[in-house]
């Protein structure tokens, strides 16, 4: 103990420090190595699934698609491939020989492509189809079918398919994402209906202002002849393609032909995309609408030539946002709005744009015929870049519309008209520039007009002067002719009457 200097416990104690320090420094070492070899285990584990999924959705993509050749033989639980979604007609049994019946064979490939999202229906081309009566189905269908039509299908021209009569032959129904595509025809055989139930249809009501020069009713034109395998057919005409309530429908491609009355129609439908699209009926076919449109909303229409024989685009009630323009009218009786509030009833339309439409011979331009003791109203509406030739009324608002072969009983209440644009409509026509016919205790308002040129075509009827009732707006620039019968302003009461003409 003698030898134990301060100086040796100093020394001994440094060691002590030493010693002690490093092992903390070790300690501490071998938990952050703990925790880094725990946190890459759980990044490369996060970054294994993140690969998983990157290389599960290149497999759905277009690029990869084209790449990967499908198996020959999936398993169950795999998407089809592109080749097994294609269900064709004519493997469920059809003919296409234009005799016999195909409407089993189209209804079981529908069963079929119903069960898979975006499945085809192929209707090949070079063939005709004999379909009767048939819908399409949901709203169990899987999403985003297409109907892939390039063949020809015909509808039956006897009486028995149609029973006491039915309001439409072809129809899809509760749908979602439909597209009906391709260079085929759908062809309704209309003319053993016009020439059986003529007698029955409406009239339209403009034909009650167009008179010849020497004061004579224009005879109808003749029918083709009724063929002789029909019989006499039921006195309701079907549709020859309606929609109803189906959300993002396409139409593109197609044509329908001859239809039995109306030749397209959506009604409570909402996105609904319609372009190179044709109708093709002779103008002398009763009530054969283009395209009709019912209740729906976020409509485009573009792009197609459209014959007929009544409006080329008929807008009804509760129809919203509806877009049309590079259409072609002609034969027929112009785009039209209404009738509306028939028999007593509400009618809403509004935000509806026609532009860049080329109308010739037709019976009316742009129209809105509403009925009296309606209700409802039609607002915000704009008719420009329109371009006629021979149409016999080219700008028209009828309040006082009725189809009836007898009169009509007058009545107070009308539908209200207000924010109607006319802008930039040129051309010529045969019996009257201008008719803007509105209701005396619902006048219409915010009636504007820019840049009108309308001549008459020839002499060889009576050309009638432009013709407002109750009627006010603004002229934004001189028209032809003068438009001086549209009142500048506003009525004394510009307001709907009560709730029920409030939408």
């Amino acid at each position: 103990m003698g030898g134990f200097t301060f100086k040796n416990f100093t020394f001994m104690l440094l060691v002590v420090l030493i010693l002690w320090c490093s092992n903390m420094e070790i300690s501490n070492a071998r938990r952050v190595s703990k925790h880094w070899r725990r946190s890459r285990s759980v990044s490369t584990s996060l970054l294994n699934k993140k690969g998983k999924n990157h290389v599960s959705n290149n497999r759905n993509g277009k690029g990869s698609k084209s790449k990967q050749k499908p198996p020959a033989l999936p398993p169950a639980t795999a998407p089809p491939s592109p080749e097994s979604t294609v269900f064709d007609v004519l493997d469920f049994g059809a003919k296409g020989d234009g005799s016999t019946d195909d409407t089993k064979a189209f209804q079981a490939a529908w069963s079929a492509a119903c069960k898979i999202e975006a499945s085809v229906i192929n209707v090949p081309a070079q063939y005709e189809f004999l379909v009767g009566p048939i819908s399409f189905s949901g709203p169990y269908c899987q999403h985003n079918i297409i109907f892939q039509l390039d063949g020809t299908i015909i509808a039956p021209t006897s009486a028995g398919p149609w029973g006491k009569g039915l309001l439409q032959w072809l129809e899809f129904t509760k749908l979602v994402g439909l597209t009906i595509r391709g260079s085929g025809i759908i062809d309704g055989n209309g003319v053993v209906w016009w020439q059986s139930s003529y007698d029955d249809d409406p009239l339209d009501d403009q034909s009650k202002i167009i008179v010849p020069f020497n004061h004579t009713n224009a005879k109808t034109p003749p029918l083709p002849i009724r063929s002789s395998l029909s019989g006499k057919m039921p006195s309701i005409k079907p549709t020859a393609l309606r929609f109803y309530g189906s959300f993002n429908v396409t139409v593109t491609g197609i044509t329908i032909r001859n239809s039995q009355q109306c030749h397209l129609k959506f009604d409570n439908c909402v996105g609904v995309l319609v372009y190179n699209f044709s109708v093709s009926s002779p103008g002398d076919s009763p009530n054969t609408d283009g395209i009709h449109l019912q209740n729906s909303k976020d409509v485009l229409i573009r792009s197609s030539t459209l014959a007929c024989g009544d409006d080329c685009v008929s807008i009804q009630t509760g129809c919203t946002n509806v877009y049309i323009h590079n259409v072609n009218c002609g034969p027929g009786h112009g785009i039209s709005i209404g009738g509306l509030g028939k028999d007593n009833t509400k009618a809403c339309v509004s935000n509806i744009t026609i532009r860049d439409v080329v109308m010739h011979n037709t019976m009316n331009g742009v129209r809105i015929k509403t009925w009296q003791g309606g209700s409802g109203s039609v607002q915000g509406v704009q008719f420009s870049n329109i371009q006629v030739s021979e149409v016999q009324l080219p700008i028209v608002i009828d309040q006082f519309y009725c189809d009836h072969k007898s009169s009509c009983k007058n009545q107070t209440s009308g539908v209200w008209l207000s924010g109607i644009n006319y802008e930039n409509i040129r051309g010529t026509y045969t019996v009257k520039p201008v008719h803007l016919a509105c209701s005396d205790n619902t006048p219409c308002t915010d009636v504007t007009l820019t840049n009108i040129q309308l001549k008459p075509q020839q002499e060889g009827y009576h050309m009638y002067d432009p013709f407002c009732w109750q009627t006010f707006g603004q002229l934004y620039s001189p028209t032809i002719p003068p438009l001086d019968c549209l009142q500048i302003g506003k009525p004394s009461n510009n307001q709907p009457q009560g709730d029920d003409d409030t939408c």
